[in-house]
C-alpha cells in the first residue's frame, strides 16, 4: 500500500472521482502544507494557515501507479488557475502535489514538465514535500453521519 497526497481545488469532487478508480483503496480528505500540525475548515478558510484542501489516496502500486495517479490529476483539475478552481478562490484552493519521498518527487517533476509542455507553460501545480497534513474532521463527522 502507498499513499498519495493531492490538491486540486475544492476536496469534494476530486474525492469522488478517485473513489471509483480501480487500485485507489481508501480516500480521506484534509488540508496540508500548512503552518500548523492540526487545523479547521473555518481557519483554512481565513487564509491564514497555508494549508490546502488536499485528497489522500491509499492505492495499491500493483494495480495503479502514483505516475497514472498524478494523470488522473491533471484530468480532475485545471492546473493553470493559481489558487482557484471553478468558482472557488484562495490559497487552499491550489494546485498541488504533495511528496513522501524522493521517487514521488521525480515522478511530479516529470508528469508536470509533460503537462508544461501540452499546456504551453501555464502550468502553476506546486510540488511540496508533505507537511502538517491532517484529516477533515467535520467532513468525517458528515459523512458518518450520513451512513
Amino acid at each position: 500500500m502507498e499513499i498519495a497526497i493531492l490538491g486540486l481545488g475544492c476536496f469534494w469532487s476530486p474525492e469522488i472521482k478517485f473513489s471509483k478508480i480501480k487500485g485507489i483503496i481508501k480516500t480521506e480528505v484534509g488540508y496540508c502544507g500548512g503552518h500548523n500540525p492540526q487545523t479547521s475548515y473555518r481557519e483554512v478558510c481565513s487564509g491564514t494557515t497555508n494549508h490546502a484542501e488536499v485528497v489522500k489516496l491509499d492505492f495499491d502500486p500493483k494495480i495503479i501507479t502514483f505516475e497514472q495517479i498524478l494523470e488522473y490529476f491533471f484530468e480532475f483539475h485545471d492546473p493553470t488557475t493559481l489558487n482557484s478552481q471553478g468558482p472557488d478562490f484562495g490559497t487552499q484552493y491550489r494546485s498541488e502535489i504533495f511528496y513522501l519521498n524522493d521517487e514521488q518527487k521525480n515522478t511530479a517533476k516529470k508528469i508536470v514538465d509533460k503537462e508544461n509542455v501540452r499546456l504551453s507553460g501555464k502550468v502553476v501545480t506546486k510540488i511540496s514535500q508533505v507537511k502538517n497534513y491532517c484529516a477533515a474532521e467535520e467532513y468525517h463527522q458528515r459523512y458518518l453521519e450520513k451512513r
